[in-house]
């Protein structure tokens, strides 16, 4: 299951996974690795993501309703 829209928010806002990446300092593969669901942001780094994009912290997340 997708948990996240991390991808989505990226392409709605055009901004690249290395952008992002270079923005919280973490590496572009971990970007990567949240944007194909393969690893989970934490909560923490969540809301800085939305931070970074500029957007609610709840629309990184799927609805669970």
């Amino acid at each position: 299951m997708d948990y996240n829209r991390i991808k989505a928010v990226l392409a709605e806002k055009k901004v690249t996974n290395n952008k992002l990446a270079e923005l919280l300092g973490v590496a572009p593969q971990t970007v990567s690795r949240w944007c194909t669901n393969d690893q989970q942001p934490s909560i923490e780094t969540l809301f800085a993501i939305a931070t970074a994009l500029d957007v609610d912290v709840r629309q990184l997340l799927v609805s669970n309703k």
